[in-house]
């Protein structure tokens, strides 16, 4: 490929239409123009393209748009896959908009308007800063991408759920907590939101009717609720009734309000759950038809099982795509900004925040699976959170997710399985 023989080609999205312009590396713009971001429009741009290809006796073509929204989805998806363009070895680029808003502060007093972005953008894709970025993938991922990102979705928003009841929980019922282990002795139950915690939250309506609750009657309910689950169901019946007699009292007004709030979020939280199951279940059958040999890979790592994996395979596409593990951390914003100025080194060096969040959430996903299976990975988790002054868990699950990134980068890029920790061995897959 020669760069004077390239047209590049930038294209401001929006959702009725694309402006687009085309210039060579001398920055001679072909045309600047509005196209309907429809088919019939898209149609049109690429009738332009090849005729200003052909007259320019040009060889190479070269796409550049932001990834607004979802608007520029279906003409990157559109132009990637077009057999005309084919021919002239097209590639497509799909940036993050603070890319180019960065790159604009390059230039003083230069207009905002539409054809001023399209060729901003043009020129941003002109002057090479697109050569260590991705292609677009068309839609080979997207499918099984639409699918993990909408779990994420779901999980945050199951996230959010259980802090918001978690403070209604704590205003009805303020010294109960999650038990911290096998050793704790002051809270009954080890999930917050399981079926014994959940049904005593919302069959009680004030934790008064807990305390006059005889033993033997509370130690049958518990013995129901949880279908004999419990190991000892006395000792759960004394440690709720310990943590009535240390907690707050509401006046009536409070506690009716309160058992409302509780009970929709318990029913969300419920609702989100099976969602989730849903979820998990569809991205599991639909990855058995993507890139079997990268799944298998990831699977391999202890505790990740095919919806992590699916999720981080979805996101990275091709590892071909990364020219190293350092640029694979980039773009999952796994990489830090050094602040440090003299003899003072920054304690706060914060991620940067440009890169992708959803590859960001499964890779640390994977990760904290991973530290509960692996020695050396705990011990390093554990150095990590010992080293750290302040935000401890968040600085050594980046750290170790760091550490995680060069293994899986090295996994994917050799076709290799997970090696034992203890024997050492690598299996390759043929």
């Amino acid at each position: 490929m020669t760069i004077t023989s390239t047209m590049f080609l930038g294209i401001d999205v929006s959702l009725d239409t694309n402006q687009v312009c085309a210039m060579n590396y001398n920055q001679d713009v072909f045309f600047n123009k509005s196209f309907k971001n429809t088919v019939t429009g898209s149609e049109e741009l690429v009738n332009n393209i090849l005729s200003v290809i052909s007259s320019k006796k040009l060889s190479h073509l070269t796409v550049c748009m932001e990834s607004t929204s979802l608007y520029f989805f279906h003409i990157a998806n559109y132009l990637s896959t077009d057999n005309q363009l084919a021919q002239y070895n097209c590639k497509v680029y799909c940036v993050n908009p603070k890319m180019i808003a960065n790159y604009k502060k390059s230039y003083l007093d230069r207009p905002k308007n539409d054809p001023s972005d399209a060729w901003l953008i043009a020129d941003y894709v002109r002057v090479g800063r697109c050569k260590k970025l991705r292609e677009w993938r068309g839609a080979a991922y997207v499918a099984l991408q639409r699918l993990t990102r909408y779990r994420f979705h779901l999980a945050q928003d199951l996230s959010s759920e259980k802090n918001y009841c978690l403070n209604n929980i704590y205003l009805k019922f303020s010294n109960l907590r999650k038990k911290d282990g096998k050793d704790d002795k002051d809270n009954p139950f080890s999930d917050i939101f399981g079926a014994t915690s959940t049904a005593v939250l919302t069959d009680f309506l004030t934790i008064d009717e807990i305390a006059t609750t005889p033993m033997e009657d509370l130690v049958e309910y518990i013995n129901e609720k949880s279908k004999g689950r419990f190991a000892d169901s006395n000792e759960v019946a004394k440690l709720l009734k310990k943590c009535v007699n240390e907690s707050y009292r509401l006046d009536k007004l409070s506690y009716d309000a309160l058992n409302i709030t509780i009970s929709s979020n318990i029913r969300m939280i419920k609702a989100l759950e099976s969602e989730l199951k849903s979820i998990d279940k569809q991205i599991t059958d639909y990855a058995k038809g993507i890139d079997s040999n990268a799944m298998t890979v990831l699977q391999s790592i202890p505790g990740i099982g095919p919806v992590f994996a699916a999720g981080i395979l979805a996101e990275i596409g091709s590892i071909n795509c990364f020219k190293n593990d350092k640029a694979l951390a980039r773009y999952a914003s796994l990489t830090w900004n050094d602040h440090s100025s003299g003899k003072v080194i920054s304690e706060n060096n914060e991620l940067v925040h440009s890169g992708n969040s959803f590859l960001k959430y499964y890779l640390e996903m994977a990760c904290g699976l991973l530290i509960n299976h692996d020695v050396k990975y705990k011990a390093y988790y554990s150095r990590k959170y010992n080293e750290a002054k302040t935000h401890k868990h968040k600085r050594a699950l980046v750290l170790t997710t760091r550490k995680f990134v060069r293994m899986l980068y090295s996994m994917l890029r050799y076709n290799t399985l997970y090696c034992d920790q203890a024997t050492g061995e690598v299996q390759i897959i043929e």
